[in-house]
């Protein structure tokens, strides 16, 4: 699918040409401040563009050269490997927040929790349940970005990248993104396209929210499943929620010193899940479900914070300098003083606990740089 040619191909204007010569530079650059983990080693090339102009200018260069390029955007999805990255590691940090009517574009650097605020104080609906999720609007549609019942694939219209192959800048539609869960044609071919821009329909619902379709958003307000609430009361219910999982970044709270959800949430066929369910009576015993969600034709998705839990690894497991959150069993944190390998040594150990009590390999969430599970 990452491979196959567009629906429809729209070339944006010409990005005029620049030297790199104001765009800032660093040699032999620390990186891991510019994560949320804040784990890894330097960059050989560390540089910050803040125009789409800039931007494309450092990919060509980079192609041009050979040079290995690490794309950063709000670093809330990387576990950079502790020997650093051998290249240029370039920083998104372009603006722009442009709302007509209920059409908005972001750029690719504008700060994700910051434009959902705009929009719901604008009164527009559709990505306030996305509220305190760190990170860029750059990478929303890589990981069609998703959590308290709604996914930016549902409000995506289109999404401005330049093209490393075609080497120009493309118009790629909704429908040409490949979207599925926690994935895109962006996070299948990740060396073919550099996120530029992201264009959102959303809508005006005299204020309201759009139907609710988390369970747990609806308790948290005291309605059901479909309801809509005011804006703002949503978002901030999903803010309450979040901080109360240490999903909201804090650099006072180790357990935000995290990527989030590091794995997946399993999506089994049927004749997995029975697998499944036959492994979950024989550790658990009769009575006991585990979660289930439908997950399109012949399969089911499961939860991996309980697979997670119940395979022993409860809030706060571990000794070391990284541990499980003492708010979330989903979330793997850097206590303030772990490397990067003591990061993965956690995390192997989750994933073959996990495999061995139930069958299942649980999948990172975030993306790995020069090192892997």
């Amino acid at each position: 699918m990452a491979g196959a040619p567009y629906a429809e191909r729209r070339v944006a204007p010409p990005t005029p040409s620049r030297t790199l010569e104001p765009v800032q530079q660093l040699h032999d650059a620390p990186l891991a401040p510019l994560t949320t983990f804040r784990l890894g080693g330097p960059a050989t090339r560390l540089v910050t563009a803040t125009t789409d102009a800039e931007v494309i200018d450092v990919v060509r260069e980079a192609d041009a050269s050979g040079t290995p390029l690490l794309l950063i955007g709000g670093g809330s999805n990387l576990v950079i490997g502790d020997k650093g990255f051998e290249g240029t590691a370039l920083v998104i940090a372009t603006k722009g927040f442009e709302l007509h009517g209920t059409t908005l574009e972001l750029a690719a650097g504008e700060v994700w929790t910051d434009a959902v605020s705009r929009t719901v104080e604008a009164g527009l609906a559709g990505i306030e349940c996305l509220a305190g999720i760190p990170g860029s609007a750059g990478a929303t549609p890589i990981q069609n970005v998703g959590a308290y019942g709604q996914e930016v694939s549902s409000t995506i219209t289109e999404v401005v990248a330049y093209d490393r192959q075609a080497g120009r800048t493309v118009v790629i539609p909704n429908a040409d993104c490949a979207f599925s869960y926690r994935h895109s044609r962006f996070k299948a071919d990740p060396e073919r396209h550099v996120v530029l821009r992201v264009r959102f329909q959303l809508e005006d619902a005299d204020g309201l929210s759009a139907p609710l379709k988390y369970a747990e958003t609806a308790r948290a307000l005291g309605v059901e499943p479909g309801d809509r609430v005011p804006l703002a009361a949503a978002r901030e219910t999903v803010l309450k929620l979040r901080t109360g999982k240490g999903m909201v970044l804090d650099p006072e709270d180790h357990d935000t010193w995290s990527a989030g959800s590091f794995f997946t949430n399993p999506i089994l066929t049927d004749e997995q899940f029975a697998a499944f369910r036959a492994r979950v009576t024989e550790r658990l015993g009769d009575g006991v479900e585990p979660p289930a969600y439908p997950a399109g034709d012949g399969h089911t998705k499961t939860s991996a914070a309980w697979l997670i839990d119940k395979a022993g690894f409860t809030k706060g497991y571990g000794t070391g300098p990284a541990r499980i959150s003492t708010k979330h069993t989903l979330a793997l944190t850097n206590r303030g003083d772990a490397t990067t390998e003591d990061l993965l040594t956690l995390a192997r150990e989750v994933v073959a606990g996990v495999r061995e009590a139930f069958g299942i390999t649980l999948v990172n969430e975030p993306v790995t740089v020069g090192v892997s599970l």
